[in-house]
C-alpha cells in the first residue's frame, strides 16, 4: 500500500504531469497536442507523460478518428486532483477592509463535472439549510423531504444511485476551503443548470458565468445573492 501510495504521489508530482492533470479537471478530453501547449513541453515529451500516467491508471485514452483523447480513468481521480489543490498556502489577509472581489475562477466553476467556487458552496450551504441534504459524520445524505424536492427539480435519484460511480458525497473545495457537492447528484445539478440555461461554460476555462436568468432562480431555489 505505502509503495503505490509513493508511486502514485511521485506520478502526480513531477511539474509537467501535474499541469496535465489540472488541465483535466475541466471534465472534458484533451489530445495530446493540446496538453503539450498548455505544459508548454515537446510533443515527445508529452507523449512519456501521458504514458507515465495511463501505465498509472490516472489516466484513460479513447480514439476518434486519426485522433487521441485524453481524460481522467475515473471520478476519483478528479477528487484527488481537487483535493490536492487544498493545500495551496491562503494569501495574507489584507488590512484594509475592501470588498472582497473574487476571480471568475474561485466565483463560480467547474470542479470536473460538478458546480464549484464561492457559488458551489453557497449552494451546498443552502442544501444543508433547507435541510434538502443532510450531513452525518461528514458525509453527505439526502433527506426524506430532499428525495420530493430534487423530483420537483427534475433530477431522478433513482437513475443517479444506478450509475456506477459515487451518488453523492461532500468535496472540499480549494478556494474556499469549504465543501461543495459532487458525486452523481452534484453532476445532475450541474447539468440542468446548464441545460436551463442558469448558467454558461466559458471557453479554455473551468469558469461559469451565471446568466440574468440564473441569478433569479438561484435566488428563488437556493436563496443565493449574486
Amino acid at each position: 500500500m505505502e509503495d503505490q501510495f509513493v508511486k502514485t504521489a511521485t506520478l502526480i508530482g513531477d511539474p509537467t504531469r501535474a499541469a496535465i492533470m489540472w488541465t483535466l479537471l475541466d471534465g472534458r478530453a484533451f489530445t495530446a497536442t493540446e496538453l503539450a501547449i498548455v505544459a508548454n513541453t515537446s510533443p515527445q515529451n508529452i507523449s512519456m507523460h501521458l504514458t507515465k500516467l495511463l501505465e498509472g491508471d490516472l489516466l484513460s485514452v479513447e480514439k476518434q478518428g486519426r485522433h487521441k483523447y485524453y481524460r481522467f480513468s475515473n471520478k476519483e481521480v478528479a477528487y484527488a486532483i481537487e483535493a490536492m489543490a487544498n493545500l495551496i498556502p491562503k494569501p495574507e489577509l489584507r488590512l484594509k477592509k475592501e470588498k472582497e472581489t473574487y476571480p471568475p475562477i474561485k466565483y463560480c466553476r467547474t470542479c470536473y463535472d460538478h458546480l464549484a467556487g464561492k457559488i458551489g458552496v453557497a449552494l451546498t450551504d443552502s442544501l444543508l439549510e433547507q435541510k434538502i441534504i443532510l450531513n452525518k459524520n461528514d458525509t453527505f445524505q439526502i433527506s426524506t423531504e430532499g428525495e420530493k424536492w430534487f423530483s420537483d427539480f427534475g433530477i431522478n435519484i433513482e437513475e443517479a444511485q444506478k450509475q456506477k460511480r459515487i451518488f453523492l458525497k461532500p468535496c472540499l473545495d480549494w478556494s474556499e476551503r469549504r465543501n461543495h457537492l459532487a458525486g452523481s447528484i452534484g453532476a445532475l445539478l450541474l447539468n440542468k443548470m446548464i441545460t436551463e440555461d442558469w448558467l454558461r461554460k466559458t471557453k479554455n476555462s473551468r469558469a461559469i458565468i451565471i446568466t440574468g436568468k440564473g441569478e433569479k432562480e438561484l435566488l428563488k431555489y437556493f436563496k443565493i445573492v449574486i
